[in-house]
């Protein structure tokens, strides 16, 4: 009788090299933003949604250290580069899309472009992964990326870190709200879809 092997979890772990822990700090910062804007909602504190930008900006210094590591240290892998997509995920995609909503973008329009967003963010990270090998023509470095890459998002929340900052959220967000078909659109919202399209586009950015 073959005993199951109940170390799986611990060894995968010890195949972690020192850049997927950044990596997974990107992720934990991601999700802090999100508890932080939900327990806003909750509390009308708007301490909250400064953590919530503060730890979006602390994902992506997570985000830019793991790359530097593995640089470093010549040590990268595939589940890398899926572990950090996921991660890019949470912290850039879905997380500035809930702190939007929190700070006021909860029209119908709003959610659609929102959830529009991140559909975009997660659409770009996997064009990235498949077509990485081929971009890279044969070396080791991408050498440009197809489409603004997800932690752009970052401007998007220093924007509304500043909204924040001016006490211009819900009735009070800038550029106000418009009423079509009996639904609510928050025009600030429109930079979300304008930061969607481009990750999508074709446009060619040098990777540095």
């Amino acid at each position: 009788m073959k005993i199951p092997n109940t170390n799986k979890p611990f060894s995968m772990i010890r195949e972690f090299y020192l850049a997927d822990w950044f990596t997974l700090g990107n992720a934990v910062c991601g999700m802090g933003a999100m508890f932080s804007i939900m327990t806003y909602l909750q509390t009308r504190n708007v301490i909250h949604v400064y953590f919530a930008c503060a730890l979006v900006l602390a994902a992506f210094i997570f985000d830019v250290l793991d790359g530097r590591i593995a640089r470093w240290r010549q040590k990268t892998s595939v589940m890398g580069r899926e572990l950090d997509s996921l991660a890019d995920v949470i912290s850039f995609g879905v997380a500035p899309a809930l702190i939007a909503y929190g700070c006021g973008m909860q029209g119908l329009y709003d959610r659609i472009i929102l959830t529009a967003f991140v559909a975009c963010g997660v659409s770009r990270l996997a064009r990235f992964n498949v077509t990485a090998e081929e971009l890279s023509q044969g070396q080791n470095k991408v050498k440009y990326f197809e489409g603004t890459p997800i932690p752009t998002s970052l401007l998007l929340v220093a924007v509304l870190f500043a909204a924040a900052m001016q006490g211009a959220l819900h009735e009070t967000l800038w550029l106000g709200q418009v009423e079509f078909a009996g639904f609510i659109l928050h025009p600030l919202v429109l930079l979300f879809a304008l930061s969607g399209a481009l990750m999508v586009s074709r446009i060619r950015i040098p990777k540095l």
